[in-house]
């Protein structure tokens, strides 16, 4: 039974900017690190970034100061702002919800993805 659902995704410029949503029930939403993975096509999943419970983030380098995730706790809803994309984004993006991912640890929770394509 998937527990998160993405939205946002679509075909976009490269430079242009989507913003990925992720809403799903309180009861993972309050407990867990939310945070954003991408698989590329012939490439393993990464993490793209994350968000504790208490807002602290984390940013794979090649994002770094081009996307911004943020959570509403209010509404069970995590956000991936991503902004200056380039062709090298274009991935099927996944939100997950776990208590270690800023440690290493794997998600306990997946969505189903959202395709973001980058054009030139």
């Amino acid at each position: 039974q998937v527990q998160l659902v993405e939205s946002g995704g679509g075909l976009v410029q490269a430079g242009g900017s989507l913003r990925l949503s992720c809403a799903g029930p309180g009861t993972i939403f309050s407990s867990n690190t939310m945070a954003w993975y991408r698989q590329a096509p012939g490439k393993q999943r990464e993490l793209v970034a994350g968000i504790s419970i208490g807002g602290r983030t984390s940013y794979r380098d090649s994002v770094k100061a081009r996307f911004t995730i943020s959570r509403d706790n209010a509404k069970n809803t995590v956000y991936l702002q991503m902004n200056s994309l380039k062709r090298e984004d274009t991935a099927i993006y996944y939100c997950a919800a776990g208590p270690q991912i800023l440690s290493g640890g794997s998600p306990r929770y997946w969505g189903r993805g959202t395709q973001v394509a980058v054009s030139s």
